[in-house]
């Protein structure tokens, strides 16, 4: 049951990323570009993103354990370090330089655009070569 869930969860999420927008560089490359044709629609997806994820914490403040798992696996480092700041950074770069993010990545490749598994397979090996 629980594959089914998480199968059911990430194909919602997947047809979200889709609705909106984020599997298409050009369109978040404008979002990110301020100084030029900024394209500020891409703002929603981050807050609507934001509105669910804070009142998901706050939902499983007051459940015991998730529905379909033993317990909550919640974060527990608070310490902004070097390694925190240099994968935001990382991250950001990538985001801009590309257009993608991991997610929107992945759906992109289930969509056959050649350009996201390229992006894909660098992912992998940079998270291969950290490791």
């Amino acid at each position: 049951m629980t594959i089914i869930v998480a199968l059911g969860c990430g194909l919602l999420f997947g047809m979200g990323l889709v609705l909106s927008g984020m599997v298409d560089p050009a369109r978040v490359l404008g979002f990110l570009d301020l100084a030029g044709d900024w394209d500020p629609s891409l703002a929603f997806v981050l807050g609507g993103a934001v509105a669910v994820s804070f009142l998901g914490y706050r939902l499983s403040r007051h459940m015991t354990r998730p529905l379909c798992a033993g317990q909550f696996y919640l974060p527990t480092r608070t310490a902004i370090d070097a390694r925190l700041v240099g994968g935001a950074a990382v991250f950001g770069i990538g985001w801009g330089l590309v257009g993608l993010c991991p997610g929107p990545a992945i759906v992109s490749c289930g969509l056959g655009q050649g350009g996201a598994a390229v992006f894909v397979a660098a992912m992998i090996a940079g998270m291969w070569t950290v490791r």
